[in-house]
């Protein structure tokens, strides 16, 4: 983990995005967003930086991009690779679509990023928590659009210009001063995060997506922080993100400005749940094993029942039998094991469900039906990395796991 933070902490030094003279790109008859108070110019497919400032951040993106490469958290899975940068083509298009290299990153925080030289990074926290391809083509979208209008040029000038006149103002009035240039860079980055949301929504209506998915992302954002509390026996803090230090938007100004703008689009457009979830589901295992390592029973929870909207799936099913099953109160052994068998029940679910089974009965003493259960995984999963430990408890275990 101490290499991920590394890795993680130089793609901070690069994610954001840039602006600068351009190849325009906003169309004729769209008037150019506004930063504060000023038209950003959109750049287009091709763009090479235009002056020392700019091949200054994409020398640094370059060097956090061959760390990136080298990284094992990269997901190398070709369809899973193929499909995100599938969405991404049909946003923005083949030509513009070729700039950008897109790295899976096997991080299970909701996150994505966007460099200054066109490498973005999507989290597979954030992969799971996608009910559709619409809801990954918002955030691509807004990702997009931070390298589109040079989201982190902007925000190097702006910093650079606040930190000098910090410096003077600390020297003239002291720490109000100070305080306050700083607090003026932090809103000028909130507007550039406004601004992506603002331009993802075109995007999508655009390619024929939904719009009303890009809003109903942060409210799944903001109910998850509700079901950590509540299971936590503490105040939410969905509304924490209110201070002038804040890098982004509330998640509740970002939902009504989202929701707003999608009302404004005419049509509904496609969600294509079906094709996102069977093209995550050999993937699923993996990403449901890493979201219960992050111990946050209620967001878990929550998110499942989120996904299932009332038809739980096998591969729901199974995820909620490994999150109890985890937990391993005697009451959730039960349950999980009632999880694991109504998915294998329904015959689409993965060989990992009676791993499932047979952990949780050898934790009840149920050392014949447990031995069977994980019998039966390795048969289906000879290749399992578990499977020297599995294949003695299968056969040693009398008891307990």
């Amino acid at each position: 983990m101490r290499r991920l933070g590394a890795l993680l902490g130089l793609v901070a030094l690069a994610t954001q995005s840039l602006a600068a003279p351009a190849l325009g790109q906003s169309g004729a008859d769209v008037p150019p967003p506004v930063l504060h108070g000023k038209p950003v110019t959109a750049i287009g497919a091709g763009y090479q930086p235009q002056d020392g400032d700019e091949r200054g951040l994409w020398l640094i993106a370059e060097e956090n991009e061959r760390e990136l490469k080298r990284s094992s958290f990269v997901v190398q899975d070709p369809a899973v690779n193929s499909y995100v940068r599938g969405v991404l083509c049909r946003l923005v298009g083949d030509a513009e679509c070729a700039d950008i290299r897109i790295y899976v990153l096997r991080v299970a925080d909701f996150n994505a990023s966007m460099s200054a030289n066109g490498v973005m990074i999507i989290n597979t926290g954030l992969l799971m928590r996608m009910q559709d391809e619409a809801e990954l083509a918002a955030v691509i979208g807004h990702e997009f659009a931070h390298y589109r209008y040079r989201h982190l040029l902007l925000g190097f000038r702006e910093a650079r210009g606040k930190a000098t006149l910090a410096v003077w103002l600390g020297m003239t009035i002291g720490l109000i001063g100070t305080l306050a240039a700083l607090g003026g860079y932090f809103e000028y980055t909130r507007e550039m995060e406004a601004q992506a949301d603002a331009e993802s929504v075109p995007l999508l209506t655009k390619a024929g997506y939904d719009p009303a998915r890009a809003a109903q992302i942060w409210q799944q954002i903001r109910d998850e922080a509700d079901a950590t509390a509540a299971a936590r026996q503490t105040k939410s803090r969905k509304d924490k993100d209110r201070s002038i230090w804040a890098t982004h938007p509330p998640t509740a100004d970002r939902l009504a400005a989202l929701t707003r703008l999608a009302a404004a689009k005419s049509g509904t457009g496609e969600t294509a749940a079906e094709r996102y979830r069977s093209t995550f589901a050999n993937f699923w295992p993996m990403l449901i094993d890493d979201e219960i390592k992050r111990n946050d029973f209620g967001s878990t929870e929550y998110l499942l029942g989120n996904l299932a909207q009332g038809n739980w799936s096998a591969n729901l099913l199974y995820a909620r039998g490994e999150l109890y099953r985890t937990r391993g109160r005697p009451a959730d052994l039960g349950a999980a094991i009632g999880f694991y068998q109504q998915a294998v029940a329904i015959g689409t679910a993965p060989a990992e469900a009676y791993r499932g089974i047979g952990l949780a009965e050898l934790r009840r003493g149920n050392a014949g039906e447990g031995k069977a259960a994980l019998r039966k995984y390795l048969a289906l999963r000879p290749d399992a990395t578990d499977r020297q430990m599995l294949a003695a408890m299968a056969e040693e275990t009398t008891g307990g796991q």
